[in-house]
């Protein structure tokens, strides 16, 4: 069996939802397209747009902290800039977050929605071009390993969501943590996008909260220390030939054979 991309996602705006996509175009050393371009700032953060610093995600609003995050379903439209948010099936907010009108709506929804949670008020920032607010400075394409997600969900005894991981591609056709022998490889696509596996990712205490309850129902680092010495799931990667992916598409690791 090979490696199989199962599905594709991208989260245009730190800590919340994912957009499910058919197909995504890389280019050679960016980051996955349409990614973490934007992030809500919990308070001032001191990030300069001018001189873009990683910034710990604690800063922002995001789901490790805020899992009533979860609770909300967004949209993002690229064509006319402007971002959706819906609550229990209604839009309640909307605004084009290329203007200052549009991302002082969304901020005073923020400001609506969970007062008690913020340090200060709420600020929609705009990622500069080469520069994305993930949680890792090299953190360019994420990828989960299905069957590793699958082998924890019988570990715990309980479903366990992908989506908790909040990758942007998941595969299918690898044995349950086989991913990790990928780092320090190369994978290829027969388009020719080729993709380096840079490190493991460990988890934080966002993928204990329920993708759709926002419930934090389970505890997904301390599982992963119980079950298997650590708390990594899923992979880095850098994009070193530009191309398409697409749902379905197979990868290829160009060194060695893997666990399939």
């Amino acid at each position: 069996m090979s490696i199989r991309i199962a599905s594709l996602q991208r989260y245009p705006v730190k800590g919340l939802s994912p957009e499910p996509l058919t197909q995504a175009v890389l280019t050679k050393g960016d980051y996955f397209p349409g990614d973490r371009l934007f992030a809500i700032e919990n308070g001032p953060a001191g990030f300069d747009p001018d001189s873009p610093q990683h910034q710990p995600k604690i800063k922002f609003l995001m789901l490790m902290r805020n899992e009533s995050l979860a609770r909300l379903k967004t949209r993002y439209l690229d064509s006319i800039t402007t971002l959706f948010i819906e609550q229990g099936g209604r839009e309640v907010a909307r605004g084009d977050l290329s203007t200052r009108e549009g991302r002082l709506a969304i901020e005073a929804y923020f400001r609506r929605f969970m007062p008690k949670e913020l340090r200060g008020p709420p600020k929609v920032l705009t990622a500069p071009n080469g520069f994305r607010f993930t949680d890792s400075r090299r953190g360019f394409v994420s990828l989960i390993n299905l069957a590793s997600v699958r082998e924890l969900e019988a570990r715990i005894g309980a479903p366990v969501d992908p989506l908790r991981f909040r990758g942007n591609v998941h595969l299918e056709g690898l044995a349950p943590f086989a991913e990790f022998d990928l780092v320090g490889q190369v994978l290829t696509t027969t388009s020719g996008t080729r993709l380096k596996v840079t490190k493991r990712i460990e988890r934080c205490a966002a993928t204990n909260v329920d993708p759709d309850t926002g419930i934090r129902d389970l505890e997904i680092p301390k599982s992963l220390m119980k079950a298997y010495g650590h708390f990594d799931c899923g992979i880095y990667a850098e994009v070193l030939q530009g191309g398409t992916l697409e749902t379905g598409d197979d990868l290829e690791a160009e060194q060695g054979a893997l666990a399939l």
